[in-house]
């Protein structure tokens, strides 16, 4: 301690100038009782050292904040330093001088006074607080010790620097060499810098000592690892080499070879474009390098044999025949004339187009730069069961290709469409190019369900990633991720389905070509069953033809008591269910042939499942019959008024949607604008309150189609005159009570007929609608056309006010709301 008080002393006998000049530094911080070498070549920073170099050599050093600022200022510079006195001056002919400063204590930036020629402030000293005792003894061997092992671990460290820090015994100036000979960042060397006690000081350098050694004994371990990995490769590698040498001299195949080989005459033989075949190539020239035990080996053999086994140039369809392609559609499916229209319409361009190219001559040049005919993006939109996976599948065979079908419900993760990079383990190409190589064909149908119901989440989103896929102009040089080649996709023919639109992202839609498939008609359900139904489930149960028979009363029966669908899928199912009990019967002898017809169907299959409920629900007024669209087929919804003394509140329930309420709001707008026209007291909504309900409840409801149901069944409430059992409607009100178009007219009659419904209510510019309807659905059933409310109602509403049992005006109707009657 005694020395340190000594050096302390001396170093302070230098009187400090009030003023002092300040010299900046540049990733360098100058700690006290330590000698550090400088180099100085700005022009301000030049002048200093003359001026400073003819006086008593004593100035300011402080480190600048951010070490990419070329000049320091006063604002860019730490306000902690140290003052330093130059020991050594030299000039450089370059113009720059070299310095050689001892630093001598910490000091204060008080004040910035002068920024020409030099910098310069006022200072003051910072003390340094020393502390004594046993805790600082053994911080200090501490910092000894530390040091000495990251000495003696160090290449860079000169075995000196051990001795000198033992002979140190002032801890004060132990803690600065020490720093001094550390590796540390700018900023650290300044936060040591401004650490006020020895305690503190000790404490930080431990730290600092003993994250350095284990630094320094990790890289060792590392290194140690490295170079025996290296060693054993090399071993390896020799070893093989001489294994090489031994099978050659002994004339025995090398296996290894044999394969890279069949690899080489594979990419030959693949047909794949420039492009691939380069990018193969030089995999497998990195495979040749490799030895076989190395893990990067199986990576590249298993993605050269992707390369390889794809059919790069490989086709499956034939010659195109319209005329069977039209026989095979006929025969798999009843109706869908539209759709079977289209694709015949697609397979006479294709084959036309291919006839006059093979009429060409093959030197034309006008014909081979023609280009390539893309494949249209068919979308079949409908409810489940109406076929449209099962179309796919003929249009197939019509083709005479492969098939290929991908479920897209609920997929969510990219790579299942554009596949996993290479860098992943275990990874794998997209399910395109997995269904391609499966299918050993570039051109087979592809079919892609449920389109409609596609996820997305943090893993990316699938419906983004098959833009490119279904686009006829990108997808010919599409790049799946594991491959990162391009593979054209432009020959397959790609078919979608989705049960609604209103999911599939609006660039999506756009890149296809939207075909709907409305539900089936009763006699179209009963023809089915008939053609394919009926045979598919005989043979699937085992049942000859002469064991059972299915007449059309039990087709009927069957598709009215126990099935309510768009499709057939239940349909078949309720038949299966059929055959497996007429099977049981002969099968435990009770019966040799069944002939089923409806009275059977109720012993079979019990009772019905479904009723025509509508008269039962409409029997007293505030009920009308709607017609809804849901992506499962058209159906119907009742909407039910009920008036209560109140405070003229409107009550919505049944889930209904934003559009469907402003809907009834609308409708009950119009009713009160229209009250005397249907002779109700215009003041019945001042004492009293409105209830709509749309039953079922849990099921949520929208759109604008409700509105004149809601005006009917208001008018009914309010006039105590029912609404007509067998009517149903649908159409959008205003408030001057026009009736407008809505969409889904076919699927909303086909959901009316099911429900036994034979008259519809339509808004007049929805009449051209009605010539997509099968005929003998117009035979059946009344369309009645209507431009505003007033014409509806009169064809909705019975003419008669509802009555109770004893004679009296039925309770439901409000006191005061019907004006006429009352005088009457």
């Amino acid at each position: 301690m005694e020395e340190e008080n000594k050096v302390v002393s001396i170093e302070r006998r230098q009187e400090l100038p009030e003023v002092l000049p300040i010299l900046p530094l540049r990733d360098t911080v100058v700690c006290p009782l330590t000698a550090a070498p400088l180099a100085v070549g700005q022009e301000r920073s030049l002048r200093l050292i003359e001026h400073v170099a003819t006086g008593n050599r004593l100035f300011g050093l402080v480190a600048v904040r951010d070490p990419k600022v070329e000049r320091g200022e006063p604002e860019n510079v730490f306000d902690v330093g140290t003052t330093a006195r130059i020991q050594q001056l030299l000039r450089v002919p370059d113009g720059t001088v070299r310095l050689l400063v001892q630093g001598l204590e910490r000091i204060r930036i008080l004040e910035f006074v002068q920024r020409e020629p030099y910098l310069a402030a006022r200072v003051e000293r910072l003390p340094e607080v020393v502390e004594e005792g046993v805790e600082i003894e053994a911080l200090v061997r501490s910092v000894q010790g530390l040091f000495q092992q990251l000495v003696n671990g160090s290449p860079t460290l000169p075995d000196e620097l051990v001795t000198a820090a033992i002979n140190i015994e002032a801890p004060l100036h132990l803690c600065y060499f020490v720093a001094n000979n550390l590796r540390l960042e700018h900023e650290q060397r300044q936060e040591f810098l401004c650490i006020d006690s020895l305690q503190a000081k000790l404490q930080w350098l431990s730290t600092a000592l003993a994250r350095e050694v284990q630094l320094l004994e990790l890289g060792k371990r590392i290194q140690s690892e490295a170079q025996e990995h290296m060693t054993k490769a090399q071993r390896e590698y020799y070893l093989r080499e001489q294994l090489k040498a031994i099978r050659k001299e002994l004339g025995e195949a090398d296996e290894e070879e044999g394969e890279l080989a069949d690899l080489r005459r594979k990419i030959e033989d693949s047909g794949m474009p420039d492009e691939a075949k380069r990018e193969a190539e030089r995999e497998l020239s990195r495979l040749e390098k490799l030895p076989a035990a190395s893990p990067e080996h199986s990576v590249i053999r298993t993605y050269l044999d992707w390369l390889t086994l794809l059919p790069w140039r490989k086709s499956s369809g034939g010659h195109i025949d319209v005329a069977k392609a039209r026989q095979i559609l006929n025969e798999d499916h009843y109706d869908l004339e539209r759709v079977k229209e289209r694709i015949l319409e697609y397979l006479a361009v294709r084959k036309l187009k291919e006839d006059r190219q093979s009429q060409a001559q093959p030197a034309d040049d006008v014909v081979t730069r023609e280009p390539r005919d893309r494949e249209p993006i068919l979308c079949f939109v409908g409810p489940p069961g109406v076929g449209k996976t099962s179309l796919g599948q003929s249009i197939a065979r019509a083709m005479g290709r492969k098939f290929v079908r991908m479920s897209l419900g609920g997929v969510r993760d990219e790579a299942e469409i554009r596949g996993h990079r290479r860098t992943y383990v275990g990874a794998m190409p997209g399910r395109f190019i997995q269904a391609i190589r499966r299918a050993e064909a570039n051109d087979p149908v592809f079919v892609l369900d449920e389109v409609d119901k596609i996820g997305s989440d943090w893993r990316g989103d699938p419906s983004s990633a098959l833009l490119e896929v279904l686009d006829p102009e990108q997808n010919k040089d599409f790049r799946d991720h594991y491959l990162d080649v391009p593979f054209d996709l432009s020959k397959v023919m790609f078919i979608t389905t989705a049960n609604t639109l209103d999911t599939i992202p609006p660039p999506l839609r756009d890149r296809m070509e939207i075909l709907q498939l409305p539900g089936y008609t009763e006699l179209e359900k009963v023809k089915i069953a008939q053609s394919y139904l009926v045979p598919k489930q005989m043979k699937a149960h085992g049942l000859a033809a002469s064991e059972i028979s299915l007449d059309e009363s039990a087709l009927r029966a069957i598709i009215e008591d126990h099935t309510r669908e768009a499709g057939v899928r239940n349909l078949e199912r309720e038949i299966a269910s059929v055959c497996r009990k007429v099977a049981t019967r002969i099968a435990e002898g009770k019966a040799t042939t069944v002939a089923v017809d409806a009275a059977t169907v109720r012993d079979l299959l019990g009772r019905p499942r479904f009723f025509a409920e509508v008269a039962e629900r409409i029997d007293r007024p505030g009920v009308a019959t709607g017609l809804a669209w849901t992506p499962v087929g058209g159906d119907i919804i009742f909407v039910e008024a009920s008036l209560m003394p109140g405070k003229k509140t409107l009550k919505l329930t049944g889930l209904l949607g934003d559009t469907m309420r402003e809907s009834a709001e609308a409708a009950l707008s119009y009713v009160r604008s229209k009250a005397r026209s249907y002779d109700i007291d215009p003041l019945f909504f001042e004492k009293n309150d409105i209830h709509v309900h749309v039953p079922a409840g849990a099921v949520p409801k929208d759109g604008p189609s409700a509105g004149i149901t809601m005006v009917t069944a208001l008018v009914s409430l309010l006039t105590g005159r029912p609404v007509r059992s067998d009517v149903a409607m649908t159409g959008e009100i205003t408030l001057r009570g026009k009736v407008l178009p809505i969409g889904g007219v076919k699927e909303k009659v086909l959901g009316a007929h099911r429900a036994g419904i034979r008259t519809v209510i339509l808004p007049k510019r929805n009449e051209h609608d009605l010539e997509e309807l099968p005929p003998e659905l117009k035979s059946e059933m009344t369309f009645v056309l209507v431009e505003n409310a007033d014409e509806a109602l009169r064809a909705a509403l019975t003419d008669e006010v509802a009555v109770s049992p004893n004679g009296e005006q039925d309770q439901v109707v409000p006191e005061g709301a019907l004006v006429a009657k009352r005088a009457g």
